[in-house]
């Protein structure tokens, strides 16, 4: 029989194989570096990074000025940012380095590197609520302001007694506490001095309306006139119902030339707000501010008034009492006169009830 020939194996064959193979491996490879690569890249931009420490939110305040190495600052102090080094990565490819802006921003938890820099970077921060009530001097005022917006307390201060510059508002150095209607406003937390009185200025004119103005006009008072009057009443009464009966009392005193000569303004004056008795010797203190001196209105509010004492002044009760005095029995109500006689009886029954109570200053 004949022998079969041994099959002999192909070299092209061979090396045709193992390049395949090298060249799968090396596409598996690829995938996977690529996958891998293109996995951490995505996890630097898109993977929770923020950590808000067990709450649903918190805030952040950049200042005015701020640069980056700032922000960092704000993020790394607060522990807001789990790995610092994606957070910088990120911030540098969308180019936040350069464009960082001030002012108070949410910071939700679980964000993404890519959340909160898109949020910062475009500058979309929360409004703040900025509330002041009766603020008794300029200085508290400016105090009050300053805990709740980045409003520089030097310029503020420099701008509200800044004649100059008030007189474009209707309102000098000495009244410009009637500009500022004591309520709840929404602002940006890094509004200016300057960006804050004009704003409050806009509010004023929206709180005067035609039918306000047309009222303090038929009481022969202009709008600051007004303000400084029921900043009086304010101190004199916090009963609403009393209030327009106090305004109609010192409205018949201007009326018929009289002085006020109202105890509050005399506190103002000497500056001591713990005084509960108003003796001799306080009305005796040299100030534009004491009505027992000077007649007339004083030349600016004892206190920021609230819209409704305002109110309570555009609003007073029509009546012939020229006196009135607290009562007796500290109920925080009063006694009112149209005649001496009877005034000096009511303020005798009270000054014994002081002396009962041994409140002698």
């Amino acid at each position: 029989m004949a022998k079969k020939k041994a099959s002999k194996t192909n070299p092209k064959s061979k090396s045709s194989g193992f390049l395949r193979k090298v060249i799968v491996s090396s596409l598996l490879l690829i995938v996977i570096i690529g996958g891998g690569t293109a996995y951490y890249t995505y996890s630097r931009i898109y993977k929770p990074n923020v950590d808000t420490l067990g709450k649903e939110q918190t805030y952040i305040y950049i200042k005015t000025g701020s640069n980056f190495n700032d922000v960092l600052t704000i993020l790394f102090d607060n522990s807001i940012i789990k790995n610092p080094s994606s957070f910088e990565w990120v911030a540098e490819r969308k180019g936040y380095k350069n464009k960082v802006r001030p002012g108070k921003f949410k910071i939700k938890k679980n964000m993404s590197n890519n959340e909160l820099i898109n949020m910062l970077r475009s500058g979309n921060q929360e409004p703040v609520k900025l509330v002041f009530n009766e603020a008794r001097t300029k200085n508290d005022f400016i105090e009050v302001i300053h805990k709740q917006i980045e409003a520089d307390k030097e310029e503020l201060k420099s701008l509200i007694n800044d004649d100059d510059f008030l007189k474009d508002f209707g309102v000098n150095s000495k009244n410009v506490l009637t500009l500022f209607v004591p309520n709840t406003y929404e602002l940006y937390w890094n509004t200016s001095a300057k960006q804050f009185i004009e704003r409050m200025a806009k509010e004023n004119v929206k709180f005067w309306s035609k039918n306000r103005t047309e009222k303090a006009k038929s009481l022969d008072l202009t709008k600051a006139e007004v303000s400084i009057l029921a900043s009086i009443v304010q101190q004199e009464s916090r009963l609403v119902d009393e209030q327009p009966i106090i305004a109609g009392v010192y409205l018949n005193r201007l009326k018929k030339g009289m002085r006020l000569q109202a105890d509050p303004t005399v506190i103002f004056a000497v500056g001591d707000f713990t005084i509960k008795r108003v003796l001799n010797v306080h009305l005796q203190y040299d100030s534009p501010y004491n009505t027992y001196k000077y007649a007339g209105l004083p030349p600016g509010p004892i206190c920021m008034p609230y819209s409704t004492t305002i109110d309570a002044v555009l609003n007073r009760k029509a009546h012939s009492y020229i006196y009135f005095c607290a009562k007796e029995d500290f109920s925080g109500r009063h006694n009112f006169a149209s005649n001496i006689a009877q005034h000096d009886r009511n303020a005798a029954a009270f000054r014994k009830a002081l002396n009962t109570r041994k409140i002698f200053k």
